[in-house]
């Protein structure tokens, strides 16, 4: 199940907040833990065992680690951490990795071991770094283990952001796992983020997606220059609309639930470095790897030649978790050496450059990382930015033109929704509001402005469930991950 499915919109949501509304403070852990197994098993039943195994492991290691800590046993907390750890990437490593090692062994050894073919269980990426992360924090000594299976369960299942993030680390929840309130005001703003959420998953990424798929699964030998630009751009948006509105649903709904997510996007395409980029972009992937593999590396502390080693680790394993296939680690090296290339010759070169070379220079490199990101077969990607550069292709076709005229006010639409621009208009709106009308009560213009809000959410959610009705292409870019 996803968000953005009729099932989950008209009956799975409903019926779980109305159940959380009359559930008894006591038992409102025991709820999101049924209700986020069944979201879960509507689609992948059987490996609901695999999420209630990496539970009972980590609460069972959280417990023993804080045992003998009380017995100030430090070899003894080091072993429990270290099969914590590696039982952890086993368990991540077999189900997302084994066909690209068995595949990558036929293709280096001309044998043909047969591939397992396994269904990668949904959001196995998300809640195993967030087990992981429980794991260290008590060793470090940093949160108190959780005796209480049921929150614990919570905390790993919550369905809320169980299969595309963010990444919640237990120490940012910790608190509101024991105890929390929602307000009403909570509940309705919770509401309307999960509803802009849901407008960018559905009327945004799912109807360029549309191009990039029509673009990407062509004849890319014949792909002219400006239309392969244009696909590279309708891919780039559809990533961030897909993956930003899906981190925007999960924050509403933990909202509603008396959560408090952390943010995972802030208008990275506003960004003017590599540098800037990846620090507005899934801001949660970042903060962990590097809170647990970056500064325990070393960081920058031993020299810039152990940087550039830790750097290089860091970026191979962010592109190896984005998916099993080698074009993720080849997208993860391009960035560190983008990255690198900033930190020793640019950054401060870069402070002399206009505004607008700057964003230029970020966003050509961030449309080729994309390419590089989305296709996974090596040949197909040197095709793709062959075009792209114009090598061996005409610069211009019928096909260009054609996308030009009929995704133009599209492509203007998704320029200005990711920027801080619509939060800058609603803003003004509310003070242009109270200027108007001098006399008017400040709380009283607050109220008008609240409710014009509601009304453009409730619009998204109304076209929303109509695209849904009445069209079949609804992907998930972050499924897979």
């Amino acid at each position: 199940m996803v968000f953005s499915s009729l099932v989950f919109l008209c009956a799975f949501l409903p019926c779980v907040l109305g159940l959380y509304v009359i559930c008894p403070a006591r038992l409102k852990n025991l709820l999101l833990v049924i209700a986020s197994l069944l979201f879960y098993a509507w689609g992948e039943p059987g490996y609901i065992l695999i999420m209630l195994f990496s539970t009972v492991f980590d609460y069972v290691n959280g417990r023993l680690l804080e045992y003998y800590e009380d017995r100030r046993n430090k070899r003894a907390k080091k072993r429990i951490l270290i099969v914590s750890i590696v039982g952890n990437l086993l368990i991540l490593g077999f189900f997302k990795y084994t066909d690209l090692l068995l595949a990558t062994w036929n293709q280096l050894t001309g044998f043909h071991a047969g591939l397992l073919k396994l269904a990668l269980p949904i959001g196995i990426s998300f809640y195993t770094f967030q087990t992981m992360s429980y794991t260290i924090d008590v060793y470090r000594g940093e949160v108190k283990a959780q005796h209480d299976i049921i929150s614990f369960a919570m905390y790993v299942c919550m369905f809320p952001q169980l299969i595309a993030g963010p990444i919640v680390r237990y120490r940012t929840v910790e608190r509101q796992i024991r105890r929390r309130f929602v307000t009403d005001a909570a509940w309705v703003q919770g509401m309307q983020r999960f509803l802009i959420g849901l407008g960018k998953k559905v009327l945004l990424a799912n109807q360029i997606g549309l191009l990039w798929d029509e673009i990407s699964t062509g004849d890319l030998t014949a792909l002219n220059t400006v239309e392969a630009w244009i696909g590279a751009a309708a891919y780039m948006f559809q990533i961030y609309f897909d993956f930003s509105g899906y981190s925007d649903m999960a924050i509403g709904l933990g909202k509603m639930f008396g959560f408090r997510f952390p943010e995972n996007f802030l208008y990275p395409y506003e960004s003017q470095s590599i540098t800037e980029f990846w620090r507005r972009w899934h801001i949660s992937l970042g903060t962990w790897f590097r809170e647990y593999v970056y500064y325990p590396l070393g960081g920058s502390r031993k020299g810039i030649g152990r940087q550039i080693v830790n750097l290089l680790i860091v970026w191979a394993l962010t592109g190896l978790w984005h998916g099993a296939s080698w074009n993720f680690v080849l997208w993860g090296i391009y960035y560190f050496v983008l990255l690198m290339l900033e930190k020793v010759f640019l950054l401060e070169e870069m402070k002399r450059w206009p505004v607008f070379v700057r964003h230029i220079y970020s966003k050509f490199f961030i449309l080729v990382g994309w390419v590089v990101f989305a296709v996974e077969d090596f040949g197909r990607m040197g095709s793709y930015l062959k075009a792209m550069f114009g090598i061996e292709r005409d610069f211009m076709g019928t096909e260009a033109v054609y996308y030009m005229r009929m995704y133009a006010i599209l492509f203007v639409v998704l320029i200005v929704a990711s920027t801080r621009i619509p939060r800058k208009v609603k803003d003004r709106l509310e003070e242009h509001m109270l200027q108007a009308e001098p006399g008017l009560d400040v709380r009283r213009g607050r109220k008008i402005g609240y409710i014009i809000y509601s009304v453009y959410t409730l619009l998204i959610l109304f076209l929303s469930i109509g695209m849904l009705v009445g069209g079949s292409y609804n992907p998930f870019l972050y499924f897979r991950f």
